[in-house]
Parts: structure tokens; sequence; C-alpha cells
């Protein structure tokens, strides 16, 4: 098994300089160059000779920790983020929430690190016309929320950790089919003075034991390996395009910030596992069949379990509104906006009230006619 090895923690990781003029690169995203912003020359970024690796997850779960390198973090006490550590500074503020961060905070952490990457495709500058198209469609928003300054200026990209989870898996089960069945029922109806009898079908299930199994591979079993962002706002940023992940690079990382997971491997896998059995429950009622299945008892097991540490790109922002933090995120693959907002008790108030009125006019209008 390779060791475990750790992410700098600085951001953009170590640095690269331009091959024609000296200065710091960055990277392009949606190329496969790092740009020089001084003398525009275009740096090509060399892919690496090996692929993708996948790690053996039960060697991992029980590695010895003095396999791993430490990592030097600043964790955050207001949303938990697991922010890159620059040492050069003697404060800065949490990159997901704006709370004010000290150096002498700093810990350390043994991470392992990523084994692959989806590289931004998504430029800083649509970044922040997503940005100000979604705050334009929030209705029921305070209008001060439009006038923000510190919104576009602080959408930071932002490498996001997540774990990817590989499995083989068998699972037997327990259960039952239902098939329908459809009989004549009589009934009776009042029309005008007299009780009038009719007749409808009634539905009747019959339920058959039943038992089976089911195979599958689960291949890229995403989990987010953050605890910073809001996590349904995450999850909704789906799907991702895993295909389009490249050996982990420095390279793509320039002038981008990388978080450190906060989720631990054990944790990761075991969200993981909660993923997979909703898959394999679907996949065991396909297999019952019928109009309707029960499943009483599904025994799992797994093999070739493996995982790798993923870095997906995202543009973040987090602004304070009346003392409330709230996240805006961008899928930097894809463009997807999700975020997190305050809604304004003064509007939806008077939309209360001018609804009513609304309703009082109509009934009025509909007695005044009768």
């Amino acid at each position: 098994m390779p060791e475990a090895e750790v992410v700098d923690g600085m951001r953009g990781g170590m640095e690269a300089h331009c091959s024609n003029c000296g200065a710091k690169l960055k990277y392009e995203p949606g190329t496969e160059h790092l740009e020089c912003p001084y003398c525009g020359t275009e740096n090509e970024i060399i892919p690496p000779e090996h692929a993708i690796q996948e790690l053996d997850l039960e060697k991992y779960l029980h590695v010895d920790k003095a396999l791993q390198e430490e990592v030097e973090i600043l964790e955050c006490s207001g949303c938990g983020a697991v922010n890159p550590f620059e040492a050069v500074k003697v404060g800065k503020d949490c990159v997901f929430c704006g709370t004010h961060l000290l150096v002498k905070d700093a810990t350390k952490r043994h991470q392992i690190k990523p084994g692959a990457l989806i590289p931004f495709k998504l430029k800083h500058d649509r970044a922040i016309v997503l940005w100000k198209e979604w705050t334009q469609k929030l209705w029921w928003a305070p209008n001060d929320i439009k006038k923000m300054n510190n919104g576009p200026d602080n959408i930071k990209g932002m490498y996001i950790p997540y774990w990817t989870f590989d499995a083989q898996t068998e699972s037997s089960y327990t259960g039952a089919r239902g098939k329908h069945r459809y009989v004549p029922e009589t009934y009776q109806v009042r029309e005008g003075d007299r009780m009038v009898t009719k007749t409808r079908q009634k539905r009747i299930t019959d339920w058959f034991p039943t038992a089976g199994h089911v195979s599958h591979f689960f291949d890229d079993v995403l989990v987010l390996g953050s605890e910073s962002l809001p996590r349904q706002k995450a999850l909704d940023l789906d799907p991702w395009n895993v295909n389009e992940a490249v050996p982990f690079q420095e390279e793509y990382l320039k002038g981008f910030y990388v978080e450190s997971y906060s989720v631990p491997l054990e944790k990761g896998f075991e969200r993981a596992k909660s993923k997979m059995d909703q898959s394999i429950r679907s996949l065991v009622r396909s297999d019952i069949g019928g109009d309707e299945q029960r499943i009483y008892s599904v025994d799992t097991h797994m093999d070739d379990l493996t995982f790798k540490l993923l870095l997906l790109p995202m543009y973040v922002s987090a602004f304070q509104f009346k003392g409330k933090t709230y996240r805006f995120l961008i899928n930097g693959q894809t463009g997807e906006v999700q975020g997190e907002r305050p809604y304004s008790a003064i509007k939806i108030a008077l939309a209360i009230i001018a609804g009513l009125i609304i309703i009082g006019l109509i009934i009025w209008a509909v007695q005044s006619n009768q």
C-alpha cells in the first residue's frame, strides 16, 4: 500500500513560474495550461504518466498514523471549515463564513493527499454574473441583499474535498410481491330524492412471499468531505461528470484555494454505505417485481472496497446579513447555482395581507351578484 500523503495546505500548493518572464502563474479554467497574467504566455500542463489510483479502503481504515504526515490548518469555530493555513498572515477570515481566524489557533492534523481532481471549467467573471442573476431572482429576499458590497468581490474559487467509494455488493433479500386484481363492488348513492345502486371496481392486492439475490458494482459513490458547506445545497450541485477527473496535479490548483477535508474517511464510508443501501433497496424492489413490493430483510456483503480523495471545483461566497451567515455555491464544472438566502418578513406579511384582501373582494363580489 502506498503511504498516505498530505496536501501542503497553502493556497494553490507549490508555486509555479512562467517559462518566459518568471512571474507566478495561475490556472486558466477550461484549458490545459497555466496562463501568465503579465506576458500572456501559456505554460502547458504536462499530464502525469500514472493514471488515477483507487486505494484499498480496508488498509487505509487501519493505517498506522506513523505512515501519514501532518498538515497545519485553521479550523473555523463558526462553521467548522478546515481552512488552509497561510503562515505569512497574522490573521484571516474564514473563506466559508467570514469568521475571523488567528494563526495562534492553528493545529496540526494527519491528512490523506487527493488522488484526483476535476479542473475548473467556469471562469471567475462568469461566476460573478451567475451571482448577480441569482440575487435578482430572490423575490422574497430583503431589498438590501441586492446592494451588498461583500458579494461578488468575495466569490472565491475553491477545490472542495469529496470521498469516492467503489464496492462490489452481493445482497440476499426476503420480501413479498403484491399483485393487483379488481372485483366488482356495488354501492348506493343519493341522486335527488332517491337512492341509486351503482357498481365500481374494487382493487385487491394479493401478496406472495419471495426471496432473491441482487449483485451490483458501485463506482465512484460521492460523499462530501467538508462539514463547512450546507450539505443539501452542496448535494443540489449534482451531477458531477466524474469522467472528467484527472490525476492530482499541483498545476490545476494555481490561483485557487484548497479546503482540507473535515469528514474522516471512516465517517465518509458510513455515509457512502447509506447511499448504497438506498440504491440496493431500489434494486431489490425491481427484482421482486409485481405491482407492489414489501422488503422484510436485506443482507449485503461488500468486496473490492476502494476509495480516493477527489477535489471538486466550486465558487463559494459567504455573506453576512443581520448577524447571520448565508452561503452561495456554484458548480465550477457545470455552472449549477445553489445558495442560502434570507427572507423578508415585511414582504411576506404584505403578500399575505394582499392575498386576504383579494379573497375578501372575490367573496364580496360573489355575494353581491347573488
